[in-house]
């Protein structure tokens, strides 16, 4: 990657720079940002850049070194270059953890349930479609999801738990 870098003069690399946020920006919803990512990095990019994230957020929130670390399985090492990230730049970190610190006082339905569900996805996906389902739905796509529901003779539990998100 660093060969690339010096293939490329300064203006050549902040307009595949510019490109690439703009095709973010291009993303409508949660999924799409999923899928899109899932398709450009491993799995262990993804999971290195959301414990990134996870850190800058409990920095920010006042989190210990030592708190981040027995909390996340992390080195301080790691810990620090994301605290010098924050001191030096960090604007977009605060402007992503703001936005979704608001996101999650909204919908804040967190049950110790729901995180097992979420750290064990797989056993769980077509609950979980449903709700992102739910959550990326407008009014309207709601209004029909309840029709939908509504019409079912037998309410299963699932069912029954969609309504409530509905």
């Amino acid at each position: 990657m660093h060969s690339l870098r010096f293939k490329l003069n300064k203006r050549q690399q902040e307009e595949l720079f510019i490109n690439f946020a703009r095709s973010l920006a291009l993303l409508k919803n949660s999924t799409e940002v999923a899928q899109f990512l899932k398709d450009l990095l491993s799995e262990i990019e993804i999971m290195m850049f959301a414990r990134r994230l996870q850190i800058a957020e409990l920095l920010l929130a006042g989190s210990t070194y030592e708190q981040i670390r027995q909390a996340m399985k992390v080195s301080k090492s790691t810990i620090a270059r994301v605290q010098t990230w924050l001191d030096i730049y960090g604007e977009g970190y605060r402007i992503v953890i703001n936005r979704s610190s608001k996101h999650k006082e909204v919908s804040n339905t967190d049950t110790p349930w729901s995180k097992i569900k979420r750290k064990y996805p797989q056993y769980y996906w077509p609950q979980l479609l449903l709700e992102e389902i739910v959550k990326s739905a407008n009014k309207r796509e709601k209004q029909r999801l309840i029709k939908v529901v509504e019409q079912l003779k037998d309410k299963t539990a699932l069912s029954k738990q969609l309504m409530k998100l509905l």
